[in-house]
């Protein structure tokens, strides 16, 4: 696989002309099989396509708080739009450490809860979120920053409120709750707000997450290296992709570039030049590198992000940005939804620097990596008092649906 994308990128031109990875006239599909695995991206998608399915369900039985719980015969109506291929009951007992199937006999039918165990990472998670309000605040602030504009759609910014780290209810308590940032508009389009910055909220001074990495960098190397690493970005290539002369002095003459960053104002028009174009590519490149960089796992789906395109003035197919940069982003498609990773923010699968808010997300992925594991242990422990009898009652009713069933 890596010789094949390898062919595609050096001995091919982009059809702008202006990245690295340089590639023929192949189709979008074509260019998303043809590119570098990497193993271990890989393996941790595997572990949040059931997570995404477990954050659903686990939204659903919190949505009431005054009795978190959902029916077994309503989740399964949803099978189809949660993706439950065999059925509601059937998901939920591949995670006993986070979903308790139960029996309610004064509605005669099973319902489902989180466990205690993952009542308290959503507990946590809670918490992390409301101690970072101010960080949540200057994470929009910056988002609507790279914006010609300052102005960006609300209905994106609900796309990526839980990557962000917003609370559930940010439009209350991050956007009303501060009139002095940030200010709600009417679109020309029906039903469509847009969310502004208010005139005079400081913007300049802002630095890229990548110049603190320049600056890291800069310490390391003799003066010579620094005036490379000017416009550089750092780079890491998946396991196996074999780096040929050609694509190395492509990267080498890219990473010298000069560009306009994230926050700094395009001045004039676009040219259409080759050398306008590869600088305009290179511009798109940083303000996606940012806003990864601004979310809490330094991951998102490329449709989430893709709704800012146009307001960052991006011109270029998000997707093929991040195909055409292997060593900054990785792009996977694991459970039929197409996910990028900010590459150096990762190491072993795991955030290098992580953040309140992503260890408690993360324990509940440990949940889901634990699947059905040490089941027996739990059940040994119960304290409930209520379980044993939910689990009896449980029983009874499946055998007496399957003595009806007989004796009809």
């Amino acid at each position: 696989m890596g010789v094949h994308i390898m062919k595609i990128l050096i001995k091919h031109k982009h059809s702008f002309g202006s990245s690295i990875s340089i590639r023929s006239k192949t189709t979008s599909a074509q260019y998303v099989a043809s590119r570098a695995r990497d193993a271990t991206f890989e393996k941790l998608m595997d572990k949040y396509k059931s997570l995404f399915k477990v954050i659903a369900i686990q939204d659903l039985i919190l949505a009431n708080p005054m009795n978190p719980s959902v029916s077994i015969d309503f989740l399964n109506r949803l099978s189809q739009k949660l993706h439950l291929n065999r059925g509601a009951t059937s998901f939920l007992r591949k995670f006993p450490h986070i979903f308790h199937i139960y029996y309610d006999p004064s509605k005669l039918q099973p319902f489902c809860r989180l466990t205690d165990a993952a009542l308290d990472i959503s507990k946590q998670e809670e918490e992390a979120i409301n101690a970072s309000l101010p960080t949540v605040v200057d994470r929009v602030v910056r988002i609507l920053s790279m914006s010609a504009s300052k102005t960006v759609p609300l209905r994106a910014i609900f796309k990526v409120w839980r990557e962000l780290g917003l609370p559930d209810n940010f439009e209350d308590s991050v956007i009303l709750a501060n009139p002095s940032v940030f200010q709600l508009c009417d679109a020309h389009e029906p039903n469509t707000h847009l969310l502004k910055l208010v005139e005079g909220v400081p913007q300049n001074g802002f630095r890229a997450a990548i110049e603190d990495w320049r600056v890291v960098e800069c310490c390391k190397e003799d003066c010579s290296v620094r005036t490379e690493l000017r416009f550089s970005f750092k780079h890491g290539y998946p396991p196996g992709m074999k780096l040929g002369k050609n694509f190395k002095a492509k990267v080498k003459e890219w990473q010298s570039l000069p560009y306009v960053g994230p926050y700094e104002v395009v001045v004039g028009e676009k040219k259409k030049s080759k050398a306008a174009m590869m600088k305009m590519e290179k511009r798109a490149v940083s303000i996606v590198h940012e806003f990864l960089s601004l979310t809490v796992e330094k991951m998102v789906e490329v449709e989430k992000i893709s709704q800012f395109r146009k307001w960052f003035g991006i011109d270029f197919n998000i997707r093929d940005l991040f195909l055409d940069h292997p060593g900054i982003f990785y792009l996977s498609t694991k459970g039929k939804r197409h996910t990028v990773f900010l590459r150096e923010a990762y190491e072993r699968g795991c955030l290098i620097e992580p953040n309140p808010v992503y260890d408690a997300r993360r324990r509940l992925l440990d949940l889901v990596a634990m699947g059905r594991r040490g089941r027996s242990a739990i059940n040994s422990n119960l304290q409930d008092g209520s379980s044993s009898s939910d689990n009896e009652d449980i029983g009874d009713e499946e055998n007496q649906q399957r003595h009806g069933s007989l004796s009809s």
